[in-house]
């Protein structure tokens, strides 16, 4: 059994963090843009396959095969999805609600 660096295990928690930033960052980021979007459904796709396979480059790298390092690059993939959840949360909670462009006024 072989013992891993400390150094490198943070550094696989600080890139999990920024992959999840990127990952649920990218979908409010999609979310928010389907409402003007022309072509919805190709947006959702495009960014979908995009956040995946970046997604999973960068866990790759960042376990570069090592189950320990690949475990706090996961660990910090769930942090900042309760960060990115909770902020939006928080962003979403301060602002006006949109009206339904069907909706009609008594």
């Amino acid at each position: 059994m072989t013992t891993t660096d400390p150094v490198a295990l943070a550094l696989s928690l600080l890139a999990g963090l920024a992959l999840g930033a990127f990952f649920f960052g990218g979908l409010w980021w999609t979310v928010r843009a389907i409402v003007g979007a022309a072509h919805s459904a190709l947006l959702q796709v495009a960014s979908l396959v995009l956040r995946t396979a970046g997604t999973l480059l960068g866990f790759h790298i960042a376990g570069g095969g090592d189950a320990a390092r690949l475990l706090a690059c996961l660990a910090g993939f769930v942090v900042a999805r309760v960060v990115v959840a909770r902020w939006v949360k928080a962003s979403t909670a301060s602002a006006p609600a949109p009206e339904h462009p069907h909706a009609t006024r008594p």
